[in-house]
């Protein structure tokens, strides 16, 4: 049962050989009494004939009962096909094996979706294929996926190794750290009522790998969230993890600019363009109304606070008069937009407090909209002039605090070019990539509900040296040496400088976060404690690898990437998981029940 090419290999220059193929029958087709068969394997695709003249007729009727991804070994001798018969979709569409001896490895029942035509089993549901991952990883399209993640991972492990980085596995049974998103928590046996936390990062072991000399430090880490999921999360991911001692922002800039460069050439033979834009986060959010900013295409966000701040429009002018300001922008092409398109963009206003959405449709020479009447001939003069208003425009407003303001019409803006695309109007290239850097966040945002200020990246964020002494006094103007690096709308990855003075650590845990002392100790004790003696500067990035090999695939989704993924319910389809335990294995952890557990539902047969 040795190969001895595999079903990609075969070309003209092979005719005439005794081969042997092994793999799944992808297709039969019976012409004339001779049976054709495409035998696939994981590297692709080779026809083979059976021909009832050059067979026992009890091995081709067995040929004729195969089903589908019935696995099969066949020994036979290559040919060319003959003129108008090749096949220019596979790469060993010149040739054939006509087939001299046929092995049954084991039969395929029939399939619950078929797998040969990618049409087809792209239409199939998704709870369907995740159910039979076995049978949905078959198709080429998965594949490729899984192939270019494994050459992605070798690239990056290559690349930082060429730096010199240390690989170092850091532990996946931590302590609970509740800042940031909800954990997944894992009783402790030995110690009843203690608990392990799955880390959410390596966060804290890779700055204790900076105080314990490794000065480059990187891991493909498994991280885990218990979070709602989306097409670009799953409970447990995998990140490029990143430290780094004695260094500054534009190091990292340029290491991971080096890398990434690594990996487009290594995925898809593309040279990117460095260095990558450095865009402020209040520029970012001023032009584009996001800190992930999709600049594939225009649809800027343009201010108008000075022209409307007199306006005889009140809820512009007031917006002003409340130190607000008065943003706009213009999508052309969507004058025609439905009403449910108009109500879909005024909810997403509505979802950030506005009261409703402000818009103009320019259609046949005229500004149709009721809040028309109350602009004067010089603003609209000014927005004629900086939105470059034309016939079939739709114009939208929003009027509000700053950061709402842009917010709202950064979600409206994305909406819009969905709208765009679905009409032919937009067309994003998709081997575009535009990369940038987002820089000077916020170190501080402020809850309003809470009452309280919160990191904006995490607390171990070092602050811009020269904003220290505003921690205490002023924190909205603190900016923190945090850096995301973004491309297409996609933040594919975020880090910082860190904090490395345990004095500076403590004043931002207990005076500027508002932790005790003592919940600061419980939680963080250790590392104040290792920054006493003799921390580093140090800074690090983590990069969604997932994320980043959906880009590279071009799908929208991560579960196409990822061997076995979960549901959007976080459930493992294939093997029922999560599911329950027995009473003895609770027993043995000293937990006790007290939800009524839910009957699992019989699978389908």
């Amino acid at each position: 049962m040795k190969r001895t090419q595999h079903c990609n290999e075969l070309r003209p220059v092979h005719a005439g050989q005794t081969v042997t193929l092994v793999g799944w029958v992808h297709s039969r087709r019976d012409l004339g009494g001779v049976l054709f068969i495409d035998l696939r394997d994981r590297e692709g695709r080779t026809q083979t004939v059976f021909d009832p003249a050059d067979l026992p007729r009890d091995v081709f009727e067995a040929a004729t009962h195969l089903h589908a991804e019935s696995v099969i070994e066949v020994v036979g001798t290559v040919r060319t096909r003959p003129n108008g018969t090749e096949n220019t979709k596979i790469a060993t569409g010149q040739v054939e094996v006509l087939v001299k001896q046929f092995t049954v490895l084991n039969h395929a029942e029939v399939l619950p979706f078929p797998v040969d035509d990618p049409e087809v089993a792209n239409k199939v549901n998704e709870e369907l294929r995740l159910q039979y991952r076995y049978l949905d990883l078959r198709r080429p399209e998965m594949i490729r996926n899984l192939r270019t993640r494994s050459k992605v991972a070798i690239a990056t492990r290559s690349y930082m190794d060429e730096q010199g980085f240390l690989e170092v596995e850091t532990p996946t049974l931590f302590k609970s750290t509740p800042e940031g998103a909800r954990e997944f928590l894992v009783p402790n046996r030995r110690d009843p009522g203690t608990f392990y936390a799955l880390p959410q990062s390596p966060q804290q072991f890779k700055q204790i790998l900076m105080v314990g000399g490794v000065e480059r430090y990187f891991q493909l880490a498994r991280c885990y969230r218990d979070e709602d999921l989306r097409a670009d999360r799953q409970p447990e991911f995998t990140q490029v993890d990143i430290e780094m001692s004695f260094i500054e922002r534009e190091d990292i800039y340029n290491l991971i600019e080096g890398l990434l460069k690594r990996v487009w050439k290594t995925a898809l033979n593309m040279d990117l363009p460095t260095p990558f834009k450095r865009i402020p986060f209040v520029e970012a959010l001023n032009r584009w109304g996001i800190d992930k900013p999709d600049t594939r295409f225009g649809m800027e966000l343009v201010d108008f606070t000075e022209e409307f701040r007199s306006s005889t429009f009140k809820v512009f002018a007031g917006a002003v008069a409340n130190g607000g300001v008065v943003k706009a922008l213009n999508a052309k092409g969507l004058a025609g937009a439905t009403q449910g398109q108009i109500e879909t963009m005024t909810e997403y206003a509505k979802s950030f407090g506005a009261k409703g959405l402000a818009f103009i449709k320019v259609e046949n020479n005229e500004w149709k909209s009721p809040i028309v009447k109350f602009f004067t001939e010089a603003e609209k003069a000014a927005l004629i002039a900086k939105l470059g208003i034309e016939e079939g425009d739709l114009i939208l407003f929003a009027a509000d605090q700053w950061l709402n303001a842009c917010e709202i019409l950064g979600k409206i803006r994305l909406y819009c070019a969905e709208v765009l695309k679905t009409q032919g109007k937009l067309t994003l290239d998709p081997q575009r990539f535009d990369f940038l850097w987002v820089v000077d966040f916020p170190l501080l945002s402020y809850d309003k509900e809470m009452n309280r200020w919160y990191s904006s990246h995490h607390p171990f964020t070092a602050p811009v040296a020269e904003d220290i002494p505003l921690l205490t006094a002023d924190p909205k103007k603190v900016r923190g040496q945090h850096y995301d690096i973004v491309v297409n709308g996609v933040e594919l990855g975020g880090g910082s400088i860190r904090i490395h003075q345990p004095d500076v650590q403590k004043t931002i845990f207990e005076k500027v976060l508002a932790i005790t002392p003592e919940e600061t100790q419980l939680r963080f004790g250790y590392m104040l404690e290792a920054f006493k003696y003799g921390a580093p500067p140090h800074g690090g990035i983590a990069l969604g690898f997932d994320r980043m090999i959906a880009i590279l695939c071009n799908t929208t989704s991560i579960r196409d990437v990822i061997a076995f993924p979960k549901t959007a319910k976080g459930v493992d389809l294939m093997t029922s998981s999560p599911s329950t335990v027995s009473a003895r294995q609770l027993r043995d952890l000293h937990i006790e029940v007290k939800a009524a557990r839910k009957e699992e539902p019989p699978r389908p047969a």
